[in-house]
């Protein structure tokens, strides 16, 4: 009797770990996650808890460098380079790279609200597909001038490359609902 309770025992223990160690070897890369995350205006987060200067708001302005846009798609929120950024709300990773005159950019998607940081460290802190969450620290605040990219038509007055169309670091803050731009502080 004790025999067979030892051979049960020690089976049960050997299927425990098996499985137990299987677990370590999936990868979340594999899962979708399709749940979204119920986004309440009032609810978002602040990307900059330490910096609340507005440079530039949602809407018509003046361009303030070549390349800008005199309707602007978000806000630039002051900051020093190497500050970090915070997800807004909680999605998926949908983009990382350089997009044009937003610069290093990276995107979170969460149902049909997206939010894209702009001028941001080439240094990429997550990969598409990663799920972050909200209040999570997902990018830095970027340099001014970057170099290797590729075909760079944004330069600055002493013809070096920038981060975009950029005067300096900051963060610029775009949110789209339906894939329309939208004011951020609506959010807020």
């Amino acid at each position: 009797m004790y025999s067979s309770f030892f051979k049960l025992f020690t089976t049960s223990i050997i299927v425990l770990m098996f499985f137990s160690c299987s677990l370590l070897f999936i990868s979340s890369d594999n899962f979708e996650n399709t749940e979204n995350v119920n986004i309440d205006s009032n609810n978002f987060y602040w990307p900059l808890p330490d910096n609340k200067r507005i440079t530039s708001y949602f809407g018509k302005r003046k361009s303030p460098t070549k390349g800008s846009s005199s309707n602007h798609s978000g806000l630039d929120i002051a900051a020093s380079e190497g500050t970090q950024i915070h997800a807004c709300f909680s999605g998926t990773v949908t983009f990382t790279g350089f997009k044009g005159a937003g610069g290093y950019t990276l995107t979170i998607k969460n149902g049909n609200i997206s939010a894209s940081y702009c001028h941001i460290s080439p240094n990429f802190l997550f990969k598409v597909g990663d799920f972050v969450l909200q209040s999570n620290v997902i990018a830095n605040v970027g340099p001014k001038n970057v170099y290797g990219v590729l075909n760079n038509p944004y330069k600055d007055s002493s013809g070096k490359p920038t981060n975009g169309a950029t005067t300096g670091s900051h963060l610029h803050l775009t949110i789209k609902k339906d894939g329309i731009a939208v004011n951020p502080l609506d959010y807020f």
